[in-house]
């Protein structure tokens, strides 16, 4: 049965994208509303909150040129509705689905709720099974899962755009022998609030690598209305959840900056009036991002998965903001970028110590990539920790006063950082690349320090690695 459209005429009251609607019935939270501008012109929003009499309404395109007596809403009695399709990939669309590469709506395909349906805790499967970046730092120590959620904390002027640039171009799925796998898999990429210059190139770099035929493109600027943000993930989401429930698609949603969608989120709440909680932000924020990270991961009946990789700035740098906190709570670990590694010159600037994969134990090792990663990773881990204690010996008593392990151990970080860490932004290694690296860098070390490994790994791999080198 189809909802007739209730319209009122007349705004109690406007701040900022909140309008408040006296005198109303029967409206529903999340509803979608169409607001008439005394010209005739419509824009879009949705109820914020609603009581015995009154309405909240988030206009997405602010409130400006609205007049209190003469503008009308339109309250549709329905969710926030989004077409999907197949089709979509290779499209690029602004922050509300419109489209923004000149090619026609989004016509047919399959209606759904942006804010989609909760998945039952008994019909996940557990995530395995690893994506395969191109990026050693991540592939061999923080290995991506499908089906997991893993951010990238960075911070401002560190190279995360080009980091997602080329995670984008090179992800893929390979199975246990490296090889490319039939399975279909698909990248969503959604922006929010980002400069025109770096959306421009995130278009022109999918463009040109042909990375964007199986790529689709969400892109809210920092010139859109602050409250699209709240939209756009939930649109990629949406599209995700069709292509990998609905499809088969094994779907990477890249996020970023969800920085700014937290910003977007405050601003809303204080045009609300809403208590603030720390540094301002509304006090559900953590219930707010779960509703977005959650909606991750693979189920019994389907084939495809959805795997999140987050990005977000944090402000100053620190770890402890609220926009990293929450989002540390939520997810299943963090990939970390360092200023101090940046300032080197090495790319990407990922600062494995801080860095973790919760749950990448369980889709590596043999059957995944290689029977020797697991330990493999422990030593390498281990190692480049010690690294820290004689980097901080050596500024004390000096480098010569050093013993030859001590001695060895800064070969190995400066060997870790410049040959493992460090790869140029077009660089695409595979498993196996990173994994004989790695093997390279642990020849460094005396045999006896090499206690994470097998005696019959170290026999299959590190002699003939170190001849090689």
């Amino acid at each position: 049965m189809q909802t007739i459209p209730k319209t009122y005429t007349g705004l109690s009251r406007l701040a900022g994208p909140i309008i408040l609607i006296e005198n109303v019935h029967g409206i529903a939270y999340g509803e979608v509303v169409e607001i008439i501008a005394p010209d005739g012109s419509t824009r879009q929003g949705r109820v914020l909150d609603v009581a015995t009499s009154f309405a909240i309404v988030q206009s997405f395109e602010g409130t400006y040129g609205l007049a209190a007596e003469t503008s009308r809403v339109r309250f549709m009695g329905r969710p926030f509705l989004a077409r999907v399709s197949e089709d979509m990939l290779g499209r690029v669309f602004d922050g509300l689905g419109n489209p923004r590469d000149g090619g026609p709506p989004t016509f047919g395909g399959h209606k759904r709720d942006v804010n989609g349906a909760p998945i039952n805790p008994v019909a996940r499967r557990y995530p395995r099974e690893f994506i395969q970046t191109g990026i050693s730092a991540i592939d061999g120590m923080n290995t991506l899962i499908r089906g997991q959620k893993l951010p990238i904390f960075s911070g401002n002027g560190l190279p995360h755009n080009q980091l997602a640039a080329q995670i984008v171009r090179q992800a893929k799925i390979v199975d246990a022998q490296g090889n490319p796998s039939p399975d279909r898999f698909s990248v969503i990429f959604a922006a929010m609030g980002v400069k025109y210059d770096v959306a421009q190139f995130f278009r022109r770099e999918f463009e040109e690598s042909g990375a964007l035929a199986n790529v689709t493109m969400f892109l809210n600027l920092a010139s859109d209305p602050p409250e699209e943000r709240i939209i756009t993930p939930r649109l990629a989401l949406t599209l995700a959840e069709f292509l990998a429930f609905e499809r088969g698609y094994h779907v990477l949603v890249v996020l970023t900056d969800m920085t700014n969608y937290c910003e977007a989120l405050r601003e809303i709440a204080m045009a609300r009036g809403e208590v603030p909680s720390r540094k301002g932000y509304p006090g559900y924020m953590y219930s707010d991002l779960a509703s977005l990270y959650e909606r991750t991961g693979r189920i019994h009946e389907g084939q495809g998965s959805i795997t999140q990789l987050p990005i977000l700035t944090m402000p100053n740098d620190d770890i402890t903001h609220p926009v990293p906190d929450l989002t540390g709570y939520i997810t299943e670990g963090q990939i970390v970028l360092s200023r101090e590694l940046a300032a080197k010159g090495i790319y990407p600037p990922i600062n494995v110590l801080p860095s973790l994969s919760r749950i990448m134990k369980d889709g590596i090792g043999k059957g995944y990539t290689r029977a020797d990663h697991p330990n493999w990773a422990t030593q390498l881990y281990a190692a480049y920790s010690r690294v820290e204690y004689v980097r901080s010996l050596a500024a004390i008593i000096g480098e010569d006063e050093l013993t030859d392990t001590d001695k060895a151990y800064l070969r190995f970080g400066e060997g870790f950082e410049q040959r493992f860490v460090n790869q140029g932004t077009h660089e695409d290694r595979s498993i196996r690349e990173t994994l004989a690296r790695g093997w390279e860098l642990l020849a460094i070390l005396p045999e006896h320090e090499l206690t994470r490994v097998s005696r019959d790994e170290i026999a299959q791999y590190l002699p003939r690695r170190a001849a090689a080198a």
